[in-house]
This record gives C-alpha cells, sequence and structure tokens, in this order.
C-alpha cells in the first residue's frame, strides 16, 4: 500500500530503518534508542510512493554520544538508507520506558539503596518501584554534562498494591544514565510509611454498587467512514497521524461546504506537557516534567478497550513505535474513534402556536490515552456538526504524593491519607496549531470587548464595542487570556470573504488557563518559559518543531522552544500561522481525589467565526420522538 506523507510510520518502516543504523559499528555493543519520526518538513512536498524522510536519535552509553541520525524508508524509487548523522550532546536526548526500567533495576541492587530501605524496614527490594525523574536544572555541581536522573522511590506490600500510594519518604538516589550505576544518596530521614491501603480495585472498600445497563447502539454501523488513516464524518475529513514524541496528531482537517471542500488546520497536535510541582519538600522540589519531550507520549501510549475506555460502535488506529532498545513494537487499539450524542445542537418552542424545532447534536470524538507513570492523560478532539473542534484534556490516574510525619500538616498541599501528602502543582499542555483557513495564508487577530466610553455615542451607558487588534509580529503575538474582557483570537484567510464581505475565520478560544507559581530567575520558571503565555504565533518553519525545543532533557534552562523562535520577530500580516496555546489547570489537590482521581477536564475550542455565511447545521434532520403518544414521530417541524 501506498502511504501518505503525514501517516504513521509502519512496524517494517522502523525495523528496516533501525536495521541500518545497527549496522554502524560507531553506535557500540549496547546502544539504546528514542524515537523515530517522519522528518514533515522534508516530506510533506513529496509524491507518494518516493518513500519518506525519517529522523532517528541513537545513543551509545558506553561513548558518552549520540547522533540524530537522517534516513529514507524503502519507497517505490528506493531501498530503506542513511543521509546523515548529526551529533546530538550525549545527554540530551530523552529517557524510554526500557531505560527507566533498568534504572530502577540498578536501584534496587545498589547495596547503599539496599541499606537505606533497611532502616525503614523494607527488606524485599522485589516490591520496591523506582521512578526515574528529569534532572533538568538540578544537575550536581560538577556533574553537569554526564547524563543523570533522580529516583523516586515506592513501596508495595504486595505485588498487586498500588505503590504510588506508599512513597519511600526522604530517599533520593542520583543515578547515572549511561553506566546505570547509583552515584549518589540522599537521605532525609526515616518517616513513617503510609498505615493505609491505596488500592482502588472493586470491593478494596466495601461492595459495588447497582448500576443499571446502558446500551449505546448504532444498528446501521457508523457514520463515519475511513480510507488508511482518512477520515470522513458529516462534512468533515482529516487524516489521522502518530508520532514518537506527540502520540496522536490530525492532518489536513477541511470541511465539505455544499461540495466545495475548505481547509481549515493542517496539523493539530497536543505538542508538549509540563506538570511542575510546587512543594520544597525533599522528594518533591525537582519534580517538574517535559513529559513529551523527556519521555515521549508514543510509546506511553496505552491500548484502549471496547466498553471499558470505548463505547458504541468503535472503530482503532493501532500505533507503531520504537523502544528503548531499538524493537519495532505496534500498540494495539492505539487511537479510537466513535460518535456520541452530545445533547442539544439547538432549540426554540414558538410559545404562540406550540410548534417546538430541535436538533441533537452528535459529534466525531478522535482520542488516546498516555500514561505518565501515575498519572493518566486523555487526549480528546472532538468534531461538530456546528463547525466547531473541541479539544478535552482527560487527567486521572494517581497523584503523585510524598510522606509526612505523624501529626504535620502539609503546607504546601494537601493530607489524602495517614503520613502520605498530594503536593500543590500544575498541568501545562502546549498545542501546536499548524493553522490555514481557507488557505494556507492567514492573519491574527486579537478581539476583547470595551465599553463605548464616548458618552455621545453611548448616551444610556449600555454600549459594548468588539475591539480587534491585528497582531502583525511575532513578538506582538505572546498574548495571555483575559476572560473579564472576553478576549479570544481570530484566525482569518487571506482573501476568501463571506455574503458580509469579511474575510472567512476562525475563533480560537481557551477556557483553562493558569499562571506559574514559581519566583521569576527559579529553576522551574526558567525551564518552561513558554507557560508564561496563553498564545504564541510563528510563521512556519520545518525546523521549529516543539514549543520547548528540540531536545529538552538537561537542556540549558530557556535557550530552545518557542520563546527563541519568535525572537525573530518575523511578520505576521499574511503568513503560514503556526499557533501554540497554551492550556493550563492549578491543581490543588482534594480527598475526594485518592487514592485514585476522578476525571478532571481541561480544554479549548476552535469555532468559526464568519466561515459560514449562517448555521451549517440547519440541513439536519429533526429527530425521531420515543414518547408513548407520538411514538415514531418527527418530535419538531
Amino acid at each position: 500500500m501506498t502511504r501518505h506523507w503525514n501517516d504513521p510510520l509502519t512496524e517494517d518502516e522502523i525495523a528496516a530503518v533501525i536495521a541500518l543504523v545497527r549496522a554502524d559499528e560507531r553506535i557500540g555493543e549496547k546502544p539504546r534508542f528514542w524515537g523515530i519520526a517522519v522528518d514533515e518538513a522534508l516530506a510533506r512536498a513529496l509524491a507518494p510512493g518516493q518513500g519518506r524522510p525519517v529522523r532517528t536519535v541513537v545513543m551509545n552509553p558506553d561513548a558518552h554520544a549520540a547522533w540524530e541520525v537522517a534516513a529514507w524508508t524503502a519507497g517505490s524509487d528506493r531501498e530503506a538508507s542513511i543521509s546523515a548523522w548529526r551529533d546530538v550532546d550525549a545527554k540530551r536526548p530523552g529517557v524510554s520506558s526500557e531505560e527507566a526500567r533498568m534504572v530502577a533495576q540498578a536501584c534496587r541492587e545498589d547495596q547503599g539503596m539496599k541499606d537505606a530501605l533497611a532502616k525503614r524496614g523494607i527488606h524485599d527490594v522485589s516490591l520496591v518501584w523506582v521512578d526515574p525523574e528529569s534532572i533538568t536544572g538540578f544537575e550536581p555541581e560538577g556533574l553537569e554534562d554526564r547524563r543523570l536522573s533522580w529516583g523516586t522511590v515506592w513501596h508495595r506490600e504486595t505485588a498487586d498494591d498500588n505503590g504510588y500510594a506508599r512513597p519511600v519518604a526522604g530517599l533520593v538516589p542520583i543515578v547515572d544514565l549511561e553506566t546505570l550505576k547509583v552515584i549518589s544518596i540522599e537521605d532525609h530521614g526515616v518517616l513513617p510509611m503510609a498505615s493505609e491501603t491505596g488500592n482502588y480495585r472493586s470491593g478494596t472498600w466495601g461492595p459495588d454498587r447497582e448500576v443499571s445497563a446502558l446500551e449505546i447502539t448504532q444498528p446501521d454501523g457508523p457514520g463515519f467512514a475511513q480510507d488508511g488513516q482518512l477520515v470522513t464524518w458529516q462534512n468533515w475529513s482529516f487524516r489521522v497521524g502518530f508520532t514518537h514524541r506527540e502520540g496522536m496528531v490530525l492532518h489536513d482537517v477541511t470541511y465539505n461546504d455544499h461540495g466545495k471542500v475548505r481547509p481549515v488546520m493542517k496539523r493539530a497536535a497536543v505538542n508538549e506537557m509540563y506538570v511542575p510541582y510546587l512543594d520544597p519538600d525533599p522528594t518533591a522540589y525537582r519534580k517538574n516534567f517535559f513529559d513529551w519531550g523527556e519521555y515521549g507520549a508514543g510509546p506511553l501510549t496505552a491500548s484502549l478497550e471496547l466498553g471499558c475506555d470505548c463505547l458504541g460502535e468503535i472503530r482503532y488506529y493501532d500505533a507503531a513505535v520504537v523502544n528503548g532498545h531499538g524493537e519495532a513494537r505496534t500498540i494495539k487499539n492505539a487511537i479510537c474513534m466513535h460518535e456520541e450524542d452530545h445533547s442539544i445542537l439547538w432549540k426554540h418552542v414558538n410559545t404562540r402556536t406550540g410548534e417546538a424545532d430541535v436538533r441533537r447534536a452528535r459529534r466525531m470524538v478522535v482520542s488516546f490515552f498516555a500514561t505518565v507513570a501515575n498519572y493518566d492523560y486523555g487526549f480528546y478532539w472532538s468534531f461538530y456538526q456546528d463547525g466547531m473542534i473541541e479539544l478535552e484534556i482527560k487527567l486521572t490516574g494517581v497523584m503523585s504524593v510524598s510522606g509526612i510525619a505523624d501529626g504535620e500538616k502539609p503546607a504546601y498541599g494537601r493530607l489524602v491519607s495517614p503520613n502520605v501528602q498530594a503536593p500543590n502543582h500544575q498541568h501545562y499542555f502546549g498545542m501546536r496549531l499548524d493553522m490555514g483557513v481557507d488557505g494556507p495564508v492567514n492573519r491574527l487577530y486579537e478581539v476583547h470587548s470595551e465599553i463605548e466610553e464616548d458618552e455621545a455615542l453611548n448616551p444610556y451607558g449600555n454600549a459594548c464595542k468588539t475591539v480587534r487588534t491585528p497582531l502583525l509580529t511575532e513578538k506582538a503575538a505572546a498574548r495571555r487570556a483575559n476572560p473579564a474582557a472576553a478576549t479570544h483570537w481570530l484566525v482569518e484567510s487571506d482573501d476568501t470573504v463571506n455574503r458580509f464581505g469579511d474575510k472567512t475565520a476562525y475563533r480560537v478560544s481557551i477556557q483553562n488557563t493558569a499562571r506559574l507559581y514559581a519566583k521569576p530567575g527559579s529553576i522551574v520558571e526558567r525551564k518552561a518559559p513558554f507557560v508564561a503565555q496563553h498564545l504564541w504565533a510563528t510563521v512556519f518553519d520545518g525546523n521549529e518543531r516543539f514549543i520547548a525545543g528540540e531536545y529538552p532533557n538537561q537542556a540549558d534552562l530557556g535557550a530552545d522552544g518557542v520563546q527563541t523562535f519568535q525572537q525573530a520577530d518575523r511578520s505576521l500580516d499574511g503568513a503560514e500561522l503556526v499557533l501554540w496555546p497554551v492550556i493550563g489547570v492549578h491543581h490543588t489537590p482534594r480527598p475526594e481525589e485518592w487514592p485514585i482521581m476522578p476525571v478532571h477536564r481541561i480544554g479549548m475550542r476552535l469555532e468559526p467565526d464568519g466561515f459560514f455565511d449562517r448555521n451549517p447545521s440547519l440541513d439536519l434532520p429533526a429527530p425521531m420522538s420515543h414518547s408513548s403518544s407520538s411514538e415514531g414521530d418527527a418530535c419538531c417541524h
């Protein structure tokens, strides 16, 4: 089958490229790998069947060396081949799950760790978990050039226990990721272990409640169609992609407007996630992670299961990734697609005639879940019949907790169980939206509301005007939301107008924002400058791929990323726009979120704003009434 340039890589494509890399003796006997993905900037100009350019990262830990290898997959006109090796600072590549497991085993085998655990009454080290954490910005003095990690330590009472409910307080191993040796151990003192179970399995806290059956059926099958990675539904079409770093990616989002296919976005993805913890506790103060750039969403993607993660008439996409040993593997059911009822789309009751008109909303949902150690994150892109696109991010899983002494109250968090505190923390999601509203060239405006101050124009004091400000340069386009002023942003087409003479456009609204509660100049603040704004905008550059920069692990703080891209201050006055919205949530923990956290939902929307001449859902048929008096009849006119 001919692969589209933005289709996910297959296991065979990955394996063929990795085999060529393995054949090079410079990588040593025990190489490690971190990711492989299509080089989209090159690939999008190619004709189908030519093979695809890819980038993969390989490390030789024995030589303290790393490379980004540029290669080509096989195509009708070529065999798989390598085109270039580029040196990478050896400490900078991300950490794979396989490396994480090797680090945990190294900690369990270290005598110093065994001794420290024994002081806490832990003698069976097989029941100990160690999660290697990003050390970026906190490298010990004199070790800045080594590839390092630090560990959070957990203990299980039994093999099936929830280890994340039993933190081993005060114990912090510092580990060399290349030698897999514990190079130092911080021991801040013994605290009591959690005395209460953190198990969340059925029956742990009493018998299960009664829940009536709920069935979701589509007798005629789903209302969407698939052709490879291309999906079409209710005038929408898009391609489903997948990358090692971002997980699911959407490409070529278009709307069929009565036979005219109109582009909206060229690319949409959750580009980075930053999670800073806001507690000086010795086992919490280093916690601030780029979960995508330092670990990777792709290999952390969970397999989804019908009846559990997804209900109804479901279709799935698998996804292939490379693991830390260079082995290609497939994540089954990595991406879920389904339709769902979403209450009322529009309704009006004519009280003079008694007639009611109503249409029910249906949405197309494309989703995936990534498990990052204790936390689980769901990413749900929804397409609506009125032309809206919504991203909903679902946060769940187990909060990352710390130990606390008997009788103490947490100063920077919340007690969730005896001797267990959940620190205050935040989650930031940096988006990448390659816009293309009615064509590749767009313009960006900020829109807010103001009271009309001219008394001659506002004699009754109730005049409110909408103010549009063009954002003409990259520096000007670093913006913050202000709900009190109804602030949003508008992406306008270059030359397409609606029937009112206005340029067609899409509105960008961010419902969830946060400010960083860290002092200016702190490591937490300097590591992720992009969270200082709620929206950034740049001119498309194929080399500017990630909001936090190309290799954020143990990087010079703030030296790469969108805040450096926009220093070029290129003109946005008619450009291929890339928007970088930042969705944020400040998480003040609650006891009700323990031992497992009910889903917390945040997100953003893209809404047509003059893109259509009128409500585009007027052609929807009326739903059927199921009342006893008029079963089978239309419930509106």
